[in-house]
């Protein structure tokens, strides 16, 4: 058995367990009152839960116990039969042997069920044939008199088991126990306030003690941090099986025909990630359905197949998760998309056609841009896509399109697996230390200043045969318009330290004071009143109790610059 196909065992286990005492609780109050309506009405659901559950995991014995409880209630609850005390003694049975059946998925033996299968559906036909109209049932049991059949199958029920035999009660406990998600971000907040302590501990002793005396401390503390957050990781399939009724639904808005293909679900992330980008992959789908797929007359003029396919796809690399959300539509028109943003005004004739392809289709992004001529009920108002920018922004993640005309587009997001843990470059500017999310640090430099040369207001650099614009942090901390005047205090000679970032396609160099190091650190989000400030994402404790800001790259680019790309006007 795979560890996918144990993992769903194990959650099929906790339900049915759950399930099955409930069914002996509701069984215990309809007992000591026959006429409550709600506990039939709970005990119908629940045994048609079990028995639909039983059936998909191809635990046909439990479902066949399942369904004729099911029935039995049903009849109880529509009124056609009454629930007696003789009846009370067989249900209470099959409830035992539904529990030996659930217990023996994770002790395997054998447990006879047929003849208390077999003892209720000749009961419930037995109550129903006594009513004024015979309403037939769920029942493979033919016969052609009714004493002869009952008499026969009563007598194979004595022969396949002893319904009577007493066996001592034992309860059943599932491997997994459910636990709020708040208690989970509790825990990983301890944890991290422990792993910070153990950070300062750490640095306070390493004049008196040798860092081989720490290293038990640090590997356990560790172990603890990261088992904390395996805790909190799901496969995507928790998300990715929601988006059959939001593909069919959106389809038959745009009256298409559409397929949806998942791949990858077995990927895992954090939950609260997964709880992020929700809304943006609604929106994603929504617009591989409404802009990408064709209509079906529209495919067969050109080859293809009435139907359309959109594939969400996830896989994992290192702690970076990548989802892919591919159609098979007509593509991006680029040519199109600049045209557009010409007549909208977000771009002059000159800078449409000096940007890139690239560039360009991330203007789709921008809030109110659409190329649609007319309003849809998916499409053509341009909204949804500056959300799903937004989101990933907030979390650190970065979005990035491939697309061929005629054969489709692909939005791949790619994620931080984890909210909990950063791993940072940390540097230092006047005296004070901060930090920069490794992923969106692409390199790191060091350039004479003879190799950094001024354009307009800026400055750039080139590095590998690639322009990189260049800004001292200081400066934008300190609201400068310009970095030149900065560069001039520095020794002709002089050889500066660059932090290269990357985000949606733009490099920026910042100009540090100092390299430190790469650290991994616990994340605290800003509180109020700072909570707002675009330009910094969060705060961290480090070993020697000095608080590290946390650069919010997203936030940085976009403060510099609202309308060009590629270039930093100051």
């Amino acid at each position: 058995m795979s560890t996918k196909e144990e993992e769903y065992r194990d959650i099929f286990l906790t339900e049915a367990i759950e399930n099955y005492n409930e069914i002996n609780r509701l069984l215990t109050v309809l007992e000591k009152n026959a006429s409550d309506i709600k506990s039939v009405h709970a005990l119908f659901r629940i045994t048609h839960t079990l028995k639909g559950n039983a059936t998909g995991m191809g635990f046909e014995s439990i479902a066949e116990i399942a369904h004729i409880l099911e029935d039995l209630f049903g009849a109880v609850r529509e009124g056609r039969i009454a629930i007696t005390a003789d009846m009370f003694v067989s249900v209470y049975k099959a409830a035992d042997v539904l529990g030996e059946l659930i217990e023996a998925i994770r002790s395997p033996r054998d447990v006879k069920y047929r003849g208390i299968k077999t003892k209720l559906e000749v009961m419930l036909r037995t109550a129903l044939a006594q009513q004024p109209a015979d309403i037939a049932i769920h029942d493979p049991i033919q016969g052609s008199g009714q004493h002869t059949t009952i008499a026969s199958e009563l007598l194979d029920i004595l022969g396949e088991e002893e319904l009577d035999e007493e066996k001592d009660a034992k309860l059943s406990f599932s491997h997994l126990v459910q636990v709020p998600v708040q208690k989970l971000d509790n825990l990983l907040n301890l944890v991290g306030e422990l792993v910070i302590e153990r950070d300062r501990i750490i640095a306070s002793g390493l004049g008196r003690h040798s860092a081989n005396e720490y290293s038990r401390l640090n590997r356990i503390s560790s172990d603890l941090q990261y088992s904390v957050m395996d805790v909190r990781l799901v496969p995507v399939d928790f998300l990715f099986n929601k988006f059959h009724r939001i593909v069919r639904d959106a389809a038959s808005k745009e009256k298409k025909i559409v397929t949806l293909k998942l791949k990858g679900t077995e990927t895992e992330i954090d939950r609260n990630i997964l709880q992020v980008i929700s809304d943006s992959l609604i929106h994603l789908v929504r617009n591989a359905i409404g802009h990408g797929i064709e209509k079906p007359e529209t495919r067969k003029q050109y080859g293809k197949e009435e139907h359309g396919t959109v594939t969400l796809e996830a896989n994992s690399e290192s702690d970076i998760v990548i989802i892919a959300i591919r159609d098979d539509g007509g593509g991006i028109d680029i040519a199109r998309l600049r045209r557009k943003a010409v007549e909208k005004g977000i771009l002059s004739l000159q800078e449409a056609s000096q940007w890139s392809d690239h560039d360009i289709m991330m203007l789709i992004f921008e809030p109110g841009f659409s190329t649609m001529d007319e309003v849809t009920s998916l499409a053509g108002r341009g909204v949804g896509m500056d959300v799903v920018k937004k989101a990933l922004d907030s979390i650190g993640g970065t979005i990035h399109i491939e697309t061929k005309v005629g054969e489709g587009t692909t939005f791949f997001m790619r994620l931080p697996s984890s909210m909990a843990v950063k791993s940072t470059l940390l540097f230092e500017l006047n005296s004070e230390t901060f930090a920069i999310p490794l992923s969106y640090t692409e390199r790191v430099i060091s350039i004479y200043k003879s190799d950094i040369h001024t354009v307009a207001n800026g400055l750039i650099t080139v590095y590998q045969g690639k322009t990189i614009s260049l800004l001292y942090l200081h400066d934008l901390f300190r609201h400068e318009r310009s970095s030149m005047a900065t560069l001039e205090r520095f020794h002709p000679e002089a050889k500066l330290e660059i932090v290269v970032v990357a985000f949606n396609g733009r490099w920026v160099g910042f100009i540090v004071d100092k390299l430190l190091q790469q650290k991994e650190i616990i994340e605290k989000p800003l509180q109020k009143p700072v909570d707002g400030v675009s330009l910094i994402s969060g705060v961290t404790i480090l070993g020697n109790g000095n608080v590290c800001l946390v650069l919010s790259i997203p936030g940085i680019l976009n403060t510099i610059s609202h309308t060009q790309h590629n270039k930093i006007s100051l």
